[in-house]
C-alpha cells in the first residue's frame, strides 16, 4: 500500500482545479516569451526541512524575469547595506505598473526594488568592475538561491534586449536625474540578461523558501543571505512585490509575493515554506492567472494568511505552584515566543510582590527561547533577584536565561532544594 503524502495531495488537487481556467494572455511585448505553451501549469513547495513537493509540469524550464528581483535586491543589501542601498532605491509602494515611471520628484529615486525602475538600479548596484563581472554575481547568488547552478537562454535574452526600450528610457531618466549608478546602456543590458535566466517552478520554491528560511538554503543548508537582509527583502515583497495590485495580494493572499511575466510567481510562508507557480497566461496587472488562484488556495486552505490568528497551542505554563513553604515553582513548555514569554510572566508576577520567596523557572521541556523572549525573561529573573528572591531556572536552555544573580540546574529537585536553603535578600 502507498501511502499518500497530504502536501503532495494539496497540490495535485489545486493544480487538477485550475488546470482548465483559460482566463489571461501571453506576454507579447516580448516576442519570445509569447511562443510559451498556455497550458503549462506547474506548481512546487518547499519547506523548512527542505522537502520539496511539486503537481503538474514543475521542472518546465522558463525565465525568470521578474521573479529575479528580491533577489538581487537581497545580493546588493547584504553587499552593500540597507542604507546604502536605500539611498538609491527607495522602500515604498508605488501603486503603479511593472513599467511605470515612478521615480520621487527631485532625486528621480526609484520607489522600490521591485518595479522595473529600482530593478535596474539595483542591478546597476551589483559591485563589479565590468557588466559581465555584475552578471557573473547575479548568476551566482540566484544559483545560491536556487541550490543549483542556473543558466541564460540567450533566446530570450535577445528578443528581451531587442524589444527593451521602455527600460532603456528608464535608466537614462534615472541617469540624467543621478539616481542611478554607471552606464545606463551596460546596467540595462546586465538587467536584461538577469531576467533571461532559466528556472524550473521548483528552482522558484527553493529560492524563496530561502528568504523564509531567514536566508539559509533549506535544502543545501547553506547561508546565502544574512537574516535581516532575508526580513527587508520579505517586508517590500510583501508591500510591493505585486506592483499596483498589491494591496489586494494581501489582503486576500496576505504573503510576500513576486511575479514574473513569463509565468513565474513565488509566495513566501515564513518559517514555514516557500511556494512557486508556472503558468505563462497573465492578467493585466502582470500576474500568472492559474498560479494566483493557486495561491489564494493554498493560502485558504493552510491558513497561511500573516494576519491570520492561528488556533491556541499547548499551554505555555505546564505547572505553577507552591513546592515548599518559600519556594514557588512554575514550568513551562514547547517553543517560547513573546506571546508565550508573556503567559509565562504573568505567572511570575504574583512572587514579585511576595517578600524574600524562592523561584524555580522549569525550562526542561521548552524546545526554543526566541532572542525577544530571552530578553523578556531575563529582565523579569533580574528583577526578581534585584527584589531579594532566590531564583533557580532548570534546563538545558538555562543558559540562554544565564545571567548575575540565579543560578542554573540539570534538575528541578536540585533547583528547589537550594531555593528553599538560600537566604533571602540580594545573593
Amino acid at each position: 500500500m502507498v501511502m499518500h503524502e497530504p502536501v503532495t495531495d494539496a497540490l495535485t488537487q489545486v493544480h487538477a482545479r485550475l488546470a482548465g481556467l483559460r482566463d489571461g494572455r501571453l506576454a507579447d511585448y516580448i516576442p519570445q516569451l509569447a511562443l510559451a505553451d498556455p497550458d503549462a501549469f506547474g506548481l512546487a513547495l518547499v519547506s523548512m526541512e527542505g522537502h520539496q513537493y511539486r503537481a503538474g509540469r514543475a521542472q518546465t524550464p522558463f525565465t525568470v524575469q521578474s521573479v529575479s528581483k528580491p533577489f538581487v535586491y537581497a545580493l546588493v543589501l547584504a553587499e552593500l547595506g540597507p542604507a546604502e542601498v536605500t539611498r538609491w532605491v527607495d522602500a515604498e509602494p508605488s501603486g503603479e505598473a511593472f513599467n511605470a515611471i515612478s521615480l520621487e520628484p527631485g532625486t528621480g529615486r526609484p520607489a522600490n526594488a521591485m518595479i522595473n525602475a529600482g530593478a535596474i538600479a539595483c542591478t546597476a548596484l551589483v559591485p563589479g568592475p565590468t557588466g559581465a563581472r555584475r552578471f557573473d554575481r547575479i548568476l551566482g547568488i540566484l544559483s545560491r538561491f536556487a541550490g543549483r547552478a542556473l543558466d541564460v537562454d540567450e533566446s530570450v535574452y535577445a528578443s528581451e534586449s531587442a524589444s527593451g526600450n521602455r527600460n532603456r528610457a528608464l535608466a537614462y531618466l534615472m541617469s540624467s536625474t543621478g539616481s542611478l549608478p554607471g552606464d545606463p546602456s551596460e546596467a540595462v543590458d546586465t538587467y536584461f540578461r538577469q531576467c533571461a535566466v532559466r528556472v524550473t517552478a521548483v528552482d522558484l520554491a527553493v529560492m524563496v523558501a530561502t528568504l523564509a528560511n531567514g536566508g539559509t538554503n533549506p535544502v543545501t543548508g547553506k547561508a546565502v543571505v544574512p537574516e535581516p537582509v532575508a526580513v527587508q527583502v520579505l517586508a517590500v515583497m510583501a508591500s510591493c512585490g505585486m506592483y499596483d495590485a498589491s494591496g489586494k495580494w494581501l489582503l486576500r493572499v496576505g504573503l510576500p509575493a513576486k511575479s514574473g511575466v513569463a509565468g513565474g510567481l513565488v509566495a513566501a510562508s515564513p518559517a514555514r515554506f516557500g511556494v512557486a507557480a508556472f503558468s505563462p497566461p497573465l492578467d493585466p496587472a502582470g500576474t500568472p492567472v492559474r498560479g494566483a488562484a493557486a495561491m489564494r488556495e493554498l493560502s485558504e486552505r493552510f491558513g497561511l494568511h500573516l494576519m491570520h490568528n492561528p488556533a491556541r497551542s499547548a499551554p505555555t505554563v505546564s505547572l505553577s505552584s507552591r513546592q515548599e513553604e518559600r519556594v514557588t515553582l512554575v514550568a513551562a513548555q514547547g517553543a517560547i515566543d513573546f506571546t508565550a514569554a508573556e503567559r509565562l510572566l504573568h505567572e511570575l508576577s504574583p512572587v514579585a510582590l511576595e517578600t524574600g520567596g524562592g523561584v524555580v523557572l522549569d525550562l526542561a521541556d521548552v524546545m526554543n527561547v526566541d532572542a525577544c523572549a530571552t530578553a523578556m525573561v531575563r529582565a523579569a529573573l533580574t528583577d526578581l533577584c534585584a527584589q531579594g528572591h532566590p531564583v533557580a531556572v532548570v534546563g538545558r536552555l538555562g543558559s540562554a536565561a544565564a545571567g548575575p544573580g540565579w543560578r542554573s540546574f540539570v534538575s528541578r529537585q536540585e533547583a528547589v532544594a537550594w531555593c528553599a536553603e538560600a537566604p533571602s535578600g540580594r545573593l
